[in-house]
């Protein structure tokens, strides 16, 4: 029995050909970020929405925990136990919301590697007390939306040195 009965629309830019069979076979691995997620997903709005709405495949989510390390961040993004996270690995595509969960977290670790840059000094970062996020570690704040827009906002002021 299927359990996500939903079928994706097709995404009327390059992410469209993304297949059911190989999420990112048409793309060259430097065109993907953490292994797997096209950069124009990251960059386009209209193309971060369209992929959220499709749904990630799965795999990404593996792709991302290689390339990141950051297995309890993602699956308490997900809501699940860390391995629960081979159910998601097998699931063709997330759902609208756990996938812009997903690609969100994702945006906001690609931004604290830039602003770092140095993927060492963001993940000890993000591990650490911060005091403009009211001394919690970013990696707590992950698992809301506001808490990671929060956290993108501290990285802002770090990236153009407003510490007002």
């Amino acid at each position: 029995m299927n359990i996500y009965p939903y079928k994706p629309p097709k995404i009327a830019d390059e992410t469209t050909s993304l297949s059911r069979g190989s999420p990112d076979s048409s793309l060259r691995e430097k065109d993907k970020l953490f292994g797997a997620i096209p950069q124009t997903v990251m960059v386009n709005p209209a193309a971060f929405i369209a992929c959220s709405k499709k749904g990630v495949p799965g795999v990404w989510v593996k792709h991302i925990i290689n390339a990141t390390g950051q297995k309890a961040l993602f699956a308490a993004l997900l809501d699940v136990s860390e391995e629960g996270l081979f159910q998601v690995y097998r699931r063709p595509y997330l759902t609208t919301h756990e996938s812009e969960r997903v690609l969100d977290a994702a945006r906001v670790l690609l931004k604290a590697i830039r602003v770092w840059e140095s993927n060492t000094l963001a993940f000890e970062w993000l591990n650490s007390q911060v005091p403009a996020l009211g001394m919690a570690q970013p990696f707590i704040l992950f698992d809301t939306f506001e808490g990671r827009r929060w956290v993108s906002q501290v990285l802002e002021h770090i990236e153009y040195g407003d510490f007002s």
